[in-house]
């Protein structure tokens, strides 16, 4: 079983991708805050990495270049998802492996998951 790491602090978002997820039998996790992300066990890395952009306490795109700077965690894919931001300017400015503009269709990114962890 593959597994998922979601930060994303909308409720709604959050929980219908944790639970859309669990359903295409992947052990998801989720976090609401950079700071409840940074607390995670350090110990367990996800094989996907779904990040939220505008944060309460931070930026999906300041995790990003952290994730991919650190050697445990740099070749684990990143996937964007945003409401305001434009792809290209997001993955020039984290290296995100993928985006996804909200609203998503989530077959797309049940598609773009099967592709960054095949």
């Amino acid at each position: 079983m593959k597994t998922i790491y979601i930060l994303e602090d909308e409720t709604g978002i959050r929980d219908a991708l944790q639970l859309l997820l669990s359903f295409e039998n992947y052990d998801v996790r989720s976090f609401s805050t950079v700071e409840a992300f940074k607390n995670r066990d350090l110990s367990v890395n996800p094989d996907i990495f779904i990040l939220d952009v505008m944060l309460p306490d931070g930026s999906g795109t300041e995790v990003c270049n952290e994730l991919k700077k650190e050697p445990a965690t740099s070749h684990i894919p990143v996937m964007i998802i945003s409401a305001h931001a434009k792809a290209d300017h997001i993955i020039k400015s984290c290296h995100a492996d993928n985006f996804i503009a909200k609203p998503f269709d989530i077959d797309d990114v049940l598609v773009k998951i099967k592709d960054l962890t095949h």
